[in-house]
């Protein structure tokens, strides 16, 4: 790969970035493999291995994660985005940051702060033994008795019944939902071929379903990505989907299920970078305790539910400050506003 400017690295392959992500991603980056989503666009430079994830929101330029690059050109992709931004009358925000990344970023003078954090369950220990797992037994256990069928399934073969579920499950978001992009997966396309479905049906009607992604690094695995039921469906649903590929993948000696990112949510002050923005700090913990952006807390309720045993803290950072502006340009290239 040998393109420099984001018009030609737009064009770079999603397999490109694929091997990128497998290659480079750092141990504790759970969602690499949103890298490769539709939609994606790719910065590169000449003679330099490792790629950087971007959308255009607004002004904003958003970077998803931080450069998938080997160390020695990890700096120089770094620096080479953030002056093409400016260079181009853009603004640059990045969501997602790493440990390892934010520490480099912070370094070079960005601005970075937490914004949330993803969470995953070491398969090697787990049960849903004992009282505290009672709830979630009884809520997949009246679930099946529903006539809940769960299988790992074909895409291909179920792929009407999956769309039939995303039209519908929307509603469920509330009047105006959007569906999230860019921070979530897909399905479908080219890159369904490495991702895994689960799948509940009752006499063969698709009722809901859970897509996971693989997980690169040290904590590799899957990450429990999608899920989606319709509104009708039994409650359990959802938990009966992830209990199955739990069991499945267990079987398989897989050692990690993340969850991903949900922001706003296990913000630590001794987790901060330092020079980090204390408006931006204020307004992550203002968005957990009044839940206007995002229902982080129902996310996390859900994740909490599977007792997870490694939390990862993830970032946000500016090169020129951070800002309200920029936040809200996070979103819009997710899709939330």
């Amino acid at each position: 790969m040998t393109q420099g400017t984001v018009t030609e690295a737009a064009h770079a392959s999603a397999e490109y970035a694929l091997e990128a992500i497998r290659k480079y991603t750092r141990a504790e980056n759970p969602s690499s493999f949103l890298a490769v989503n539709r939609g994606n666009s790719y910065f590169t430079l000449p003679g330099r291995p490792g790629i950087i994830v971007y959308r255009p929101a607004g002004k904003y330029l958003v970077q998803f994660g931080g450069p998938f690059a080997p160390d020695e050109s990890y700096v120089d992709l770094m620096r080479a985005f953030t002056e093409y931004t400016v260079a181009h009358g853009r603004r640059q925000a990045i969501i997602q940051l790493q440990l390892h990344d934010a520490r480099i970023h912070a370094r070079h003078g960005y601005t970075v702060n937490q914004v949330g954090a993803s969470y995953a369950v070491d398969l090697g220990a787990f049960t849903v033994a004992g009282t505290r797992y009672m709830q979630l037994r009884n809520k997949i256990s009246r679930a099946l008795r529903s006539g809940l069928t769960v299988v790992e399934a074909d895409y291909e073969q179920w792929q009407e019944g999956v769309a039939d579920i995303d039209r519908r499950w929307l509603p469920l978001k509330g009047e105006g939902a959007r569906p999230l992009e860019y921070l979530v997966g897909q399905t479908g396309g080219d890159m369904q071929r490495l991702r895994r479905l689960f799948l509940g049906h009752i006499d063969g009607e698709a009722i809901g379903y859970v897509s996971y992604s693989p997980v690169y690094g040290t904590y590799d695995g899957w990450m429990h990505d999608l899920s989606r039921r319709l509104p009708e469906s039994p409650a359990g649903v959802m938990e009966a989907c992830n209990k199955a590929a739990i069991d499945t993948f267990r079987a398989e000696g897989v050692p990690w299920l993340h969850f991903g990112f949900t922001p706003f949510t296990t913000l630590e002050e001794e987790r901060e970078m330092p020079g980090h923005s204390l408006g931006f700090k204020w307004l992550m913990h203002y968005l957990w305790e009044n839940q206007v952006v995002y229902p982080a807390s129902s996310q996390l309720a859900y994740k909490d539910k599977w007792n997870p045993t490694l939390v990862t803290t993830e970032y946000a950072g500016f090169p020129d400050g951070a800002s309200a502006e920029g936040f809200v340009n996070i979103w819009r290239a997710a899709n939330a506003m």
